[in-house]
Formats: C-alpha cells, structure tokens, sequence
C-alpha cells in the first residue's frame, strides 16, 4: 500500500505526468533535457513586436470598417447624382423632341431662349461635372512630397513668376519659349497625354512642362482646377433653378390656338419641372456632400479611426473618390465592394511611385493597428501578387524610395509572425536575399542620411519570427552569406547598435538549437565562422551593463556546445572558460543576476562533457574544485556545480589532492539525493556515483556520519526513487540511470554489506520493473528538442544486469 501511494504522490510517475511535463514548457527548456514542441522557438517570448495584435475581430476588416462610412456616403450621393442625371437626360430629350422639335414655331421667343439657355446652362454643368473627380482623383497623386508650407511657398513662387513673365517684352523668340516649354534636361513633354509628365508635390499635382509657362502655371494646380469645376456646377445649377423657377411662376407663354396652347403650356410646364428638379437634387447632393464632408468631418473621422496620420488624409480622399466614381460610372452598388487592403493593394503593384507609397502606408497602417491587424494580415498573406511586390520593395536602395522600403519591411515582419504567412514569404525565389539585404550596412560616406541602423534591425526581426519555422531555418543557412552577416552583428561595440546585438543573438541562438540533422549542420557551420566565439566572448566581458546580451550568449554557447568539434573549438578561445566561471561563481543579487549565472553553469557543464581537454582547461584555474564544491551550498547554481563536477570527475584527470576536494562536498551530495528537488535529485545521484570511485568503505561510513544519514536511509531512499518512476521522466530523464549507478558504485566498496540491504529493500524488484521499460530517452547525455545527442557509453539494460548480477554473486 505504501508503495501505491510513493508511486501516486510523486510528480513524475506515470505516462500522464509526462504529457503533463511536455505541455508545461512555456519556454526552450536546458537541452539536458528533452521536449516535443513543433515550434521550438516561442514567437512572443522576446518582446519585439511593433504593436500589439488583437484577437477581437476574428472578423478582420469586414465587419466594422471605418471605410464602409465613406462608402455607404458614395452610395447614397451616387442616388442622388443618378437621379439628377436621368431627369437631365430626359428633360434633354424633352427640350429636343418635344418642344423644340414640335414647338419651335410655336414658341414665344422669350421661352425659345430660355430654353437654349437652360440646355447651355445643364451641358456646362455635366461638362464640369464629368471632369471635376478627374481633377479631384489627379490632385490625390502625391503624398507628401513637401510640408503644406512648402507647397505654399511653391504656389507663391509660380504666381511671381506668372507675374514677372506677364510685364515681359513680348518681343522674346517664339521658338526659344517653344523649346523651354516642350524640354528640359533633354525630357521632351508627352503631347498625347500630359497627365503622364504629372509631378505631384505638397498634395497636388503639378505638372512640370506645363509650369514653364509662367502665366499658365497655377491654372494647372489640380486643386484648383477641380475647385473651378465645383463652382461651374454650382452657378449653373442656381441659374437652372432661378431660370425655371420664374417660368414656372410667371406661366406667360403666349397667345395661340386653345388647343396648341393647351399642349404647349404643359409641354413647357414639363420641361421646366424637370429643369427644376434636376437643378435641386443636385444642389441637395452637394449640401449632403458639404455637411458629411466638411460640417461633420466624416475624411477625418475614417481617418482617425484607421490611424493613418496627417498624410493619411489625402489616401482618404482617394479612396473615397474611387468609390464614388465607381458608383457614379457603374452599378450605384460598385463602390461597396471596395475595402482600404484592396485599394492599398491594388496601389502598391503599381507602376506609380506615389501610388506605391500610398499604399504602403496604408497597409503598414492597418497592419499594425490593434483592431484590424489580424484581418489585415490574413488577405494580404493570400495574395502572393502583393507578397512578392514587398519582398521586391526590400531590395530598394534608392534614398527617395527609403519610406517606402522601411514600410515594406514592417509589414513584412508583421507577416512573418504568422506561420502560413512566413511558409509563403520563405517560399517566394529570392526572398531570403531580398531580406538578406536588410542587413547590409553600406559605405561609411554616405552622402544621403540613409537609416541603415533601421533596416538592420527589421531584417533581423523578420529572420528571427521566419526562423520559428523549422523549414525556414534550413531555408537561411543555404542562403549565401547570410550567417556571416548575422554573426557580424554579434559584435558589441565598435557603435553597433545593442537592439541589433540582442536580435542577432537571439537569432543565432534559434538556429543553433534547431533540432535534428538541420540544427546539427547549424551548429557546425556556426561554430566555424572564425568571428561567432570571440563575439561572444566579447559579450560576456562587456556587457554587464546588458545582463540579457550576456544571458542570449551564453544560450548560444550552450546550444553549440550540443557539438563535439564546436566543443573543442569553444574551450580553445583564449580566456573563454575563464570568462564563464567568473560569470557562474560571482555573486548574485538580482533576479537576472541569477539568471546570467544558471546560463554560464549550463555552458560550463555542456564544454566538459565529454572532453579531457576542456576539463583540463577547467581544473588548471586556481581554487576552482574548492569553488565548485562551494558552489553546492548554493541553491541557485547547486544543480549547474554538480553537473560540472560529474563531468570532471568522469571525463578529467582528478589528481590525489583534487579528488580529496571532490570527496569534501560528498556530505552536500548525500543532502542534495534527500531533498525533494528532483532535479537536484538526479545531479546529486550521478555526482555521487562519480565520488564513490575516489572513496573507500571507511571514508564512506564517515561521509554517512558527518551527513547523519545511516545506510539503510541511503539504499531505502534509491529503491524508492526507482519505484517512484516507474516509466521515463522526461523531466529528469537520467535519474533512474543515476541510481542505478550509484547502487553499484555502493556494492563495489563494500559488497556484502549493501547487496544485503538492497536485496531486503526490494532492489531486486524495481530492477526487473526497469529492464521491463527502458527507453532510448536514458541512453543520451544531451537532447535537441526530442532529438538525442552524446550517447551514454553504457546502455540501461547493461547497468541493471550489472547491478542484478552483483547482487546474485554475493
């Protein structure tokens, strides 16, 4: 019953506590231990993500969208403008056929004209009409060019130039204006279509030949253009309203016969009704147009609520005239399938600087944005038209296209965060040179200020979240020179920004603890570039200012380590152990304190495993088996100091007085197998074991006294650990291995004595129950993720038919 119940208490019995212990790893545990976890690297466990990504609108852009404002509003104006329009139309018609064409001898003059000039008044009107978004759409062309004080100044200084050519002498050479106005700089203007030579600056488009010609110069400012054609609209309109209004009122429409007349009055009360009508519901339109627009701000709001900043406005306006023209043009119900992503997206594959960074804007906008991130994302990440335009945009040097280059490269670490997004940007041909390129940190005369600091970091960024993706990993190390760039970021100092240090690092760090055959070619290739371990030797000895850079090192150094040649290669670097017992022995105050020194434990133990030499590297430093020992009193680093001495006394030469330095903490070690740390427990097992070959049967007798532990203590607490895990842990996945080493060792030294208390406590027993299920999970030093590496010399079963057959032969 007793053994029931040790079996249900402990945390690590059966197969549920492993599952148990496999979904409880929240971060890359120690690779002295295994873990199956498809996505080794935690994507959100270094806090570089621009904005936070909500999960509140499952719905993405559809559901809410501040645009659906201005579309709606481009629907309704299109009702308006549409039924002004066919009331034109048919009040044409009307005017044409009926009257002028069936009346016209008839009709009083006055009427006559009247009608001519309503007919002049609504073509002048639909003339504006047709052309005045044109120029509206034409004067959304550029951004931000310049600052609205800029273009000011612009417009002030083409005005005095208007001015000065007016009091000109005329009596310049005509085809020396002829030639400044078709050429400049050897560019010759389009005369088919001018709008193509079109320079758009502080938000309106200017069109640059055009502008040699002084005088003409402002009447080509699309702003004003487009407001000319407003206020024609508006005249005629009044003056359709005032001229029906008063025939309407005034009904003197002369004398002829009572029949004709009776038609005629009706024909010309028709008309002008319709005249009437037409002429209000467009002036209604334009009242509805200037209170959503202008009274209530209904641009600003949209903008506002998307978050697209001052320069968002003019995207606004664009997006907002497209819509309306595609309800005005086509179906009234056109512009309600447009969507800000289809627009940007549409923008950014075109051919059209400005249009490009219109569109770049907009999607770095939503793309970031709390609410309409996920949504954003999601249909940008379907479209691989956009996705290869933003992998080309990365690759853009140019110091005017550098915006745009900077808002590509945002998004497209947004995108990267995603896992099917990052399988897709990983898969485009040429992406991972696009993003190498992110990397490169150009000539130090640089004449424009180009923030290469800026894309440094992005390209890193974008690498590490694509490097969460095991397929991504194998995809940037055959990617030519990109882990020398990456390593050269590892430098600390030399102005080297310490974002960069910590991002290259972290990288590095998850490439090398890449699992199976890919992580096992990383490390190698890694560990071969002449500049990885002296950058970090550097990291280790300058920044403790930067505990987090020394802790990302000494993680790289650990997961390289999982090689035997980078091992060798690690340990050779001058002043490298050294270096790490200082950070491991020193004293900790501070969480992260202690934190940097578990870390240099780790690598410590990993570098002695395994290897004389790096032993040797270690004991030749003065005091440091005394420290070590000392080391075991300290709860932080005590599991790290047990793993180095176990390895040291297993894999070093131990001289006479080293081993007697050893064997003085063997009373902490017999402490440590009593607690109920299970980790300690396993360390404590193997070190033990390891002790008991430098000791004989007196000297342990007098270690149990000093511990106050008797013999019975020690071989009931084993047997009990053995019966405790019944199967594996991957928690401590050599402990059962330990103790059976241990059991062992201890009928080595004195034979009878502890094959007897063994055989009465069961030890039999929990043997055959661990033959029954050993497991490859015993038979490895180190793991990466599930993956085993450095293989125990003795197989498990071996151990417990050693153990059984000195158990017999008593």
């Amino acid at each position: 019953m007793a053994h029931n119940t040790a079996k249900q208490a402990d945390e690590d019995t059966c197969i549920k506590v492993q599952i148990m212990d496999q979904t409880s790893l929240n971060s890359l545990p120690s690779p002295f231990e295994p873990y199956q976890d498809s996505s080794p690297h935690p994507s959100n466990s270094n806090g570089d993500d621009i904005s936070p990504v909500s999960t509140r609108n499952s719905g993405g852009l559809h559901d809410r969208a501040p645009e659906k404002k201005l579309t709606i509003f481009a629907l309704r104006l299109a009702v308006l403008e549409k039924a002004a329009s066919g009331l034109g139309a048919l009040g044409f018609v009307w005017a044409t056929v009926v009257l002028l064409g069936g009346f016209a001898i008839t009709l009083e003059k006055k009427d006559f004209w009247f009608i001519t000039v309503i007919l002049l008044i609504e073509g002048t009107r639909i003339f504006s009409r047709s052309h005045e978004l044109e120029w509206q759409h034409q004067a959304t062309w550029s951004l931000t060019g310049r600052s609205s004080i800029s273009a000011i100044k612009s417009r002030s200084r083409l005005l005095v130039g208007s001015f000065k050519f007016i009091f000109k002498p005329f009596s310049r050479n005509s085809s020396n204006i002829s030639n400044d106005v078709l050429s400049k700089g050897g560019q010759r203007l389009d005369r088919c279509n001018p709008l193509r030579s079109a320079r758009c600056i502080g938000g309106a488009c200017d069109m640059p030949q055009l502008q040699r010609l002084p005088h003409t110069s402002w009447v080509f400012v699309s702003r004003n253009i487009s407001r000319l054609f407003y206020w024609l609209q508006l005249l005629s309109a009044t003056a359709c309203v005032v001229l029906s209004l008063m025939r309407l009122v005034e009904q003197d429409f002369g004398e002829s016969k009572e029949a004709n007349r009776t038609n005629r009055d009706s024909a010309l009360n028709i008309f002008y009704s319709l005249a009437f009508a037409e002429a209000m519901l467009f002036l209604a339109e334009k009242a509805f147009w200037e209170w959503k627009v202008s009274y209530c701000g209904l641009l600003e709001q949209v903008n506002d609520e998307c978050q697209l900043g001052p320069s968002g406005m003019v995207s606004i306006r664009r997006f907002f005239y497209d819509a309306y023209s595609k309800c005005v043009t086509g179906s009234i119900f056109d512009g309600l399938k447009m969507d800000l992503v289809t627009f940007a997206e549409e923008l950014l594959v075109s051919t059209s600087h400005d249009e490009q960074l219109i569109g770049v804007r907009i999607l770095l906008a939503l793309s970031t944005h709390q609410r309409f991130s996920d949504g954003t994302l999601r249909k940008v990440g379907t479209s691989m038209v956009v996705i290869e335009r933003l992998i080309d945009m990365l690759n853009w040097k140019n110091p005017y296209e550098e915006e745009i280059r900077h808002s590509a490269a945002m998004i497209v670490s947004k995108l990267a965060s995603k896992k099917q997004n990052a399988l897709r940007l990983a898969g485009i041909p040429g992406a991972m040179e696009s993003i190498s390129s992110l990397l490169y940190s150009g000539p130090v005369n640089q004449t424009h200020d180009y923030d290469f600091s800026a894309f440094n970091l992005l390209g890193l960024l974008i690498l590490k979240k694509l490097a969460n993706d095991h397929d991504n990993c194998g995809k940037i190390g055959n990617t030519r020179g990109l882990l020398d760039k990456i390593i050269d970021f590892t430098t600390i100092g030399q102005g080297m920004h310490l974002k960069a240090v910590k991002r290259s690092l972290q990288l590095v760090k998850m490439l090398a603890s890449t699992t199976g055959k890919t992580g096992l070619v990383f490390r190698r290739e890694i560990s071969e570039i002449v500049f990885t371990t002296s950058n970090i030797r550097n990291v280790l000895r300058h920044g403790g200012d930067h505990l987090e850079l020394q802790r990302l090192g000494l993680e790289v150094l650990t997961n390289l380590a999982m090689d035997g040649a980078a091992r060798e290669r690690i340990g050779s670097t001058g002043g490298m152990v050294k270096e790490l017992l200082r950070l491991f022995l020193q004293p900790g105050i501070t969480h992260d304190q202690n934190t940097v020194r578990v870390e240099a434990g780790e690598a410590l133990a990993m570098l002695v495993l395994e290897n004389k030499e790096n032993c040797r590297r270690v004991l030749k430093e003065e005091n440091v088996v005394v420290k070590l020992v000392e080391a075991l009193e300290d709860r932080v680093i005590s599991i790290n100091a047990s793993r180095i001495l176990r390895n040291l006394c297993a894999f070093g030469e131990l001289e006479g007085s080293a081993q007697l330095t050893v064997l003085a903490g063997f009373t902490l070690v017999l402490n440590g197998i009593m607690t109920d740390r299970v980790k300690l427990v396993e360390v404590s097992l193997g070190l033990a074991a390891q002790m008991l070959k430098f000791t004989s049967p007196r000297e342990l007798n007098e270690e149990f006294h000093n511990a106050c532990i008797s013999d019975i203590n020690l071989v009931t607490r084993l047997v009990q650990i053995l019966a405790s895990y019944e199967y594996p842990s991957i928690k401590v996945p050599r402990i059962r291995r330990f103790t059976i080493e241990l059991a062992i060792e201890m009928m080595r030294v004195n034979n009878k004595n502890y094959v007897r208390l063994f055989t009465q406590a069961g030890m039999i027993r929990e043997l055959n129950c661990v033959a029954n299920t050993t497991s490859e999970l015993e038979c490895f030093n180190v793991f990466s993720g599930s993956v085993g590496l450095s293989k125990h010399d003795v197989n498990l079963d071996s151990l417990v038919d050693m153990a059984l057959k000195l158990i017999s032969n008593s």
